[in-house]
């Protein structure tokens, strides 16, 4: 039988339902992995014994499954060997906007969240390819380049995936949204544009003389944006998934 071929969005449910400003959500997968695989870090929220919690962390998508990483001391990830509901968001800020009012001040923006249930990867294989994975998702080729893990260094790392049961994106891009009566108020106003950009590199004062930077390092280049950055590592890692 062949495996089942997802559809272009997620279903909406009353749980991942964007409820205020609706017409901002989007549901459909493009929209959603764009703004996961842009990210490097995510907040994971969760319960246990009814206190919440939330937890950023590293984290990458593999096709229809997220994964994190912590250590094996964690509560949070010793809590969701059995399986823990979960709630991941990312949210990339583009801009600061001012208003002529208080009300239409406001901010452009990029977020998505996602709902599953969290379970710690046990089988030593799988976890050492997703420890692999979480490298070269941000440093493509990077893992062949190191050296191996000691025994000690995995057992110490807890590896956690859930699959997307289901996901929203929330955007805002307008800029300016203030009231028409307003417009020819002298008041000062203006959009803001936000952006995270890579800084010059820093090498390693005892990096020895004459190494080379691997060529997965090629789009690390001062002033490059980081969401692009991090678009263009996972096509390279993953492909169009």
């Amino acid at each position: 039988m062949s495996e089942a071929v997802p559809s272009e969005s997620y279903p909406v449910t009353d749980r991942n339902r964007v409820k205020r400003l609706h017409e901002r959500g989007r549901y459909d997968r493009e929209s959603v992995h764009a703004i996961l695989d842009g990210a490097m870090i995510a907040h994971i929220a969760y319960v246990i014994d009814g206190q919440p919690y939330c937890t950023p962390t590293a984290f990458w998508r593999e096709g229809e499954h997220l994964y994190w990483h912590g250590s094996a001391a964690s509560r949070m990830l010793r809590a969701q060997r059995d399986g823990l509901p979960v709630c991941l968001t990312v949210t990339h800020l583009d801009s600061l906007v001012l208003a002529r009012s208080g009300f239409n001040h406001s901010a452009d923006y990029r977020s998505a969240m996602c709902f599953g249930t969290a379970r710690i990867v046990e089988e030593a294989d799988a976890k050492a390819r997703a420890l692999d994975a979480m490298v070269d998702r941000f440093y493509p080729g990077r893992s062949a380049e190191l050296r191996a893990s000691t025994a000690q260094e995995i057992k110490a790392t807890m590896v956690v995936g859930m699959e997307i049961e289901e996901a929203s994106a929330k955007v805002r891009g307008k800029g300016l949204s203030d009231e028409g009566e307003d417009m020819d108020l002298p008041i000062y106003t203006a959009r803001y544009p936000v952006v995270q950009v890579i800084g010059a590199a820093e090498p390693c004062p005892r990096l020895p003389a004459g190494t080379p930077v691997p060529p997965g390092q090629a789009g690390f280049t001062a002033g490059r944006r980081l969401d692009e950055l991090m678009l263009e590592n996972h096509r390279i890692r993953f492909g169009g998934e």
